[in-house]
């Protein structure tokens, strides 16, 4: 059977691709959950996808940066890739499959923010008024290249800085930096989970009692693991596992983005072992002439996340 995360890997990329993958993937293994836990500013549904019979949940997401876009297909390859292991029964990373599956419960969001992956992607239909305002706010930044250096979503609010953890240290220092209205990237927005992309990533959130979450973004090959002096029982361990099985450095987010993350918010509300992983180097967007590489680079760090997951205690309630 063709892979179905291949249709993915494309300079063409955009929601309608994406939304039929999902079709194709959810048809193929029907043990894949899916549901839709919010929309984009432009209506895309912000898909979860689901896979497990266990009691450890956890959660993986990417593309929260619409110029991180590649981020997508390799957290949607390794769910493809997880998927025909438990319907074949072979290992995954040398690790018995079914003994995940049974214990585990994988949610996945690929797509945070659709609609600027797509304007990034070209994607994005110019006769929507949205991308008329896209363009407005890029024209007061001519120092940041459009569409290939947007980070935010259409409207501008940079999402991973759009929880509330920190969000008005996080406004201080953007402010500082000018980011002080709707930005290509940068802008916090106007109060915290004020994007509805960012909001439906703390229901879903809310509404699930995730053990490990990771987050994927671009630039760096390192791993993240606190937040302040929140350090959750195992964090640094399981990092440094990460770190061994893929050659990443474990370090700690620079301060200048260091609040407002989606990995800094779980963290510090359900004090649990949370990750910002940044997959392969060079300029955003990444080339998808990178993609096999980063993605094997990278890889461990999925089946080990499922692997150790029982081992951490679920949050209270």
């Amino acid at each position: 059977m063709p892979d179905i995360y291949k249709t993915l890997v494309t300079d063409d990329f955009s929601s309608r691709i994406y939304d039929r993958a999902v079709d194709e993937l959810t048809a193929r293994y029907p043990f894949i959950g899916r549901g839709i836990w919010g929309r984009s500013v432009a209506g895309a549904p912000l898909w979860s996808l689901s896979m497990g019979e266990g009691g450890a949940q956890v959660f993986m997401n990417a593309a929260h940066h619409a110029n991180e876009w590649i981020t997508t297909p390799v957290l949607f390859r390794f769910i493809e890739e997880y998927a025909e292991s438990v319907a074949s029964g072979r290992p995954i990373y040398g690790l018995d499959v079914g003994r995940l599956y049974r214990t585990t419960v994988l949610y996945a969001v690929p797509l945070v923010n659709p609609d600027g992956a797509e304007l990034v992607n070209g994607t994005f239909s110019e006769s929507n008024p949205l991308y008329g305002g896209a363009v407005r706010i890029g024209s007061r930044y001519p120092d940041i290249p459009f569409p290939s250096g947007w980070k935010a979503n259409i409207t501008g609010t940079d999402l991973n800085l759009n929880y509330p953890a920190g969000w008005e240290t996080a406004k201080e220092i953007k402010f500082e930096q000018g980011f002080t209205t709707p930005a290509p990237r940068d802008y916090v927005g106007e109060e915290p989970l004020s994007a509805p992309e960012s909001e439906a990533m703390y229901v879903l959130t809310r509404n699930l009692r995730f053990r490990i979450t990771i987050s994927l973004h671009t630039q760096g090959e390192v791993i993240y693991w606190k937040y302040l002096d929140y350090e959750p029982e195992g964090s640094y361990e399981i990092a440094q596992l990460f770190s061994r099985n893929t050659g990443y450095a474990v370090e700690t987010t620079p301060y200048s983005s260091g609040f407002a993350g989606y990995k800094d918010w779980f963290i510090q509300d359900h004090n649990r072992p949370g990750y910002t992983v940044e997959i392969g180097l060079g300029e955003n967007p990444l080339p998808i002439t990178d993609f096999d590489e980063i993605y094997e680079r990278c890889f461990p760090i999925f089946p080990l996340s499922l692997y150790v997951a029982p081992n951490v205690a679920p949050p209270d309630l």
